[in-house]
């Protein structure tokens, strides 16, 4: 391999590293138990019931999408939910629904 191949494999490598690690440190994520109200896959949303019955709509993420199809009204779920650097709330990162009894 040729030192400039070399150098210029190295260099996409620190590039890479800078810009990519401070996005990976800045996410958060936070664990809520949940109720689900409902679900529309097409809008990538849930909306969801807290234990003093308040209702909101929250985005799901791609990395929750594939669990949508598991999940429907009335289930006891656990989320999964990412968080900026400022603590505000992106999205639903994983969902897992809770085994009934």
């Amino acid at each position: 391999m040729s030192k400039k191949v070399l150098c210029l494999l190295v260099a996409c490598g620190v590039v890479l590293l800078t810009t990519a690690l401070p996005v990976l440190a800045a996410a958060k994520s936070h664990d809520v138990k949940t109720e689900i109200v409902s679900v529309d896959a097409k809008a990538q949303t849930i909306t969801i019931k807290d234990d003093k019955g308040a209702s909101q709509t929250v985005k799901v993420l791609p990395s929750a999408m594939a669990a949508l199809k598991d999940i429907k009204a009335g289930d006891h779920v656990m989320l999964t939910c990412q968080d900026n650097d400022k603590g505000e709330h992106e999205g639903v990162a994983a969902i897992k629904v809770e085994k009934k009894a």
